[in-house]
């Protein structure tokens, strides 16, 4: 019996839209990268997402952005309904996400969704539950807070088969964690929240943070501190690259490439085949760089609507621009390894190697910022913004990109910057950079447990004994001076405790002193000369001359590094605690610029001409 041809049939809409939903979203982080991308449309500057086992038994996302109208809820989740294009031209010039309208449709298709959300008019939130696309009962007002929340619960529940062929939710969790972690670097302007539900942050970042910064916060201190800048403005290509790349002292085993092409992550297998044939000849083999790159081209010339989950993207001129993001990366190597290999030279025999567990203790020290508390009292705003306005942009950037030569002496060391080389003032650079953390970590520092605690009475004796400190027997016998400090202490005791980690007891014993520098810690050798100036030279009357004389007597304290540690502990600290500080946080003042701080000692292309006439 000869085959009949089959009849064709037209397919049932549920059947359509549920494999145009399996083609958009393929797992929990496209769902979760579709809602993201929403929320930032929306212009939201907070976006925190709860997630339950893997996202497949509930993912829930929630943004303070514009809110969706009360009149949208009834079609907000049928298929190719958008705010972002009204005809087929707009096309050729989208800047936004969400343009096609499939993303909230396409998951109503494949899971249950309820959105709560409010805009800035409305009175009230509203709340909805769609299924299949459609309105499920009716809207209903609730309590609520300006943006929106999506809920996405029981995700491919109709789908057994794409459910199946997930992994385990711990992998799933990772793919979304990874999906925040990059739109979290990209939109530092925007806070990210991510966590398993019940659980503590897995990933936070907060508003107004910068890429740098949430790089190392979210991939490590170690990529951090090995960032190299990456700038492109080409006019003829109409192409705009900003993006950092680990330098050539680091590798990881797996790279890490981050790119987004007009601020959509995207993938791009010729750009990364380009950029690794670069670092192969510069990281042993089997080892890659992290990279993150963004690049900003004319929307005319990008066609985003390839696929359907928009992370493939092809744009006009592609192999010239690749060819011009390899130059870049190339001269930024270039500069980086001249660093790299003078500063190899510059360890000379017995000066210790950067300790492998640094790393691990910067990204451990950064966790513990997460829970950030920010001040509102004006008399600290005032002095962080002197120091703000204070700040020399140009010295800024050569401590920002500094490169630690070693250290001159006790009190002297040197840096380079770029092809310069710089001596410098480890006191005067260390005593600023305190003042500095005290002030913008104003209530947020940790402290340095004393066990046992220590006697300020005692410490107080000790400092009115040493001559340096200016006592006569006209000022009265030590004893009862000693116990008048300890009086004032314990008075202003709570003031120190609750803002600067400094714990006085009751019984007039300190307890703890404050972690002003990662990895570093002050010489108890001037702890008694500290205490007394604590109750003799702050003036605890005014507010802010309180905080500002507070914070100096303080950073003057934690600046005494040079004369009672052993050599090598004063250098580790020096290289490996107090010059990494300096280079992330330290806004130095115009002055050092004058007052011999910071001095040029060699211009190294100069010093290399020299040797080659040798």
């Amino acid at each position: 019996m000869e085959a009949e041809p089959g009849v064709i049939r037209k397919l049932d809409e549920v059947v359509v839209n549920r494999i145009a939903a399996g083609e958009i979203i393929q797992r929990p982080a496209n769902a979760l990268k579709e809602m993201i991308e929403n929320s930032l449309d929306a212009k939201s500057t907070s976006i925190q997402v709860v997630v339950k086992v893997g996202g497949l038994k509930s993912l829930q996302i929630q943004d303070n952005g514009t809110g969706i109208r009360r009149e949208d809820l009834d079609i907000v989740c049928e298929r190719f309904t958008t705010s972002k294009l009204q005809k087929f031209e707009d096309l050729s010039s989208i800047d936004t996400y969400g343009f096609r309208g499939e993303a909230l449709a396409s998951i109503s298709h494949v899971a249950h969704l309820t959105i709560t959300t409010k805009t800035k008019q409305d009175k009230c939130a509203y709340k909805a539950s769609y299924e299949d696309g459609k309105l499920k009962g009716t809207v209903k007002p609730c309590a609520g807070n300006q943006g929106t929340q999506i809920t996405v619960e029981d995700l491919f529940y109709n789908v057994p088969l794409r459910k199946q062929s997930l992994k385990a939710p711990n992998e799933e969790f990772q793919r979304i964690s990874d999906v925040v972690s990059k739109y979290a670097v990209h939109n530092p302007q925007t806070g990210f929240l991510l966590k398993k539900f019940g659980e503590n942050a897995a990933i936070r970042t907060q508003a107004k943070s910068t890429v740098e910064n949430n790089i190392k916060l979210i991939y490590g201190g170690s990529i951090g501190k090995a960032l190299l800048k990456i700038a492109i403005d080409d006019p003829i290509l109409q192409l705009k690259v900003d993006g950092h790349i680990t330098d050539v002292n680091f590798s990881l085993k797996k790279g890490i490439f981050l790119l987004f092409i007009n601020h959509r992550a995207v993938e791009s297998a010729n750009l990364k085949k380009a950029i690794d044939n670069i670092y192969s000849s510069y990281l042993p083999k089997g080892s890659a760089p992290f990279l993150y790159l963004s690049l900003e081209l004319d929307p005319n010339n990008v066609d985003v609507n390839v696929h359907p989950t928009k992370h493939e993207v092809h744009f006009l001129h592609e192999d010239e621009c690749v060819e011009k993001i390899k130059e870049a990366v190339e001269r930024a190597l270039l500069g980086g390894n001249a660093s790299r290999t003078f500063y190899q030279q510059a360890l000379l025999p017995g000066a210790s190697a950067p300790a492998v567990t640094a790393a691990d203790a910067a990204k451990a020290n950064d966790t513990t910022r997460l829970d950030y508390k920010e001040t509102k009292l004006t008399s600290v705003l005032n002095l962080r913004k002197a120091v703000e306005d204070a700040c020399d942009l140009d010295l800024r950037k050569i401590f920002s990109e500094l490169t630690f030569v070693g250290v001159i002496d006790r009190r002297k060391a040197l840096i380079q910057y770029d092809t310069k080389m710089f001596l410098t003032s480890t006191r005067v650079l260390c005593q600023e950079l305190c003042y500095q953390m005290l002030l913008f970590n104003f209530g947020n520092l940790g402290a340095i447990s004393l066990s046992p605690a220590i006697s300020v009475a005692e410490l107080a004796s000790l400092a009115l004994q040493d001559p340096d400190n200016g006592w006569t027997e006209e000022d009265g016998p030590i004893a009862e001076l000693a116990e008048r400090i300890v009086e004032i202490l314990v008075s202003k005791a709570p003031i120190m405790r609750e803002y600067f980690g400094l714990s006085i007891s009751e019984e007039g014993l300190l307890e703890s002193i404050p972690v002003v520098i990662e990895d570093y810690t002050p010489s108890v050798v001037h702890l008694a000369t500290y205490v007394l100036r604590l109750a003799t030279e702050v003036e605890w009357d005014d507010e802010q001359e309180c905080f500002q004389s507070f914070c100096r007597e303080t950073a003057e304290y934690y600046a005494k590094i040079a004369l009672t540690k052993e050599d090598q502990e004063y250098k580790w600290e020096t290289e490996h605690a107090i010059y990494p500080a300096i280079k992330q946080y330290l806004l130095p003042p115009k002055s050092f610029g004058k007052n011999g701080t910071i001095l040029q000692v060699a211009n190294l292309p100069e010093l290399y001409r020299v040797f080659e006439r040798c």
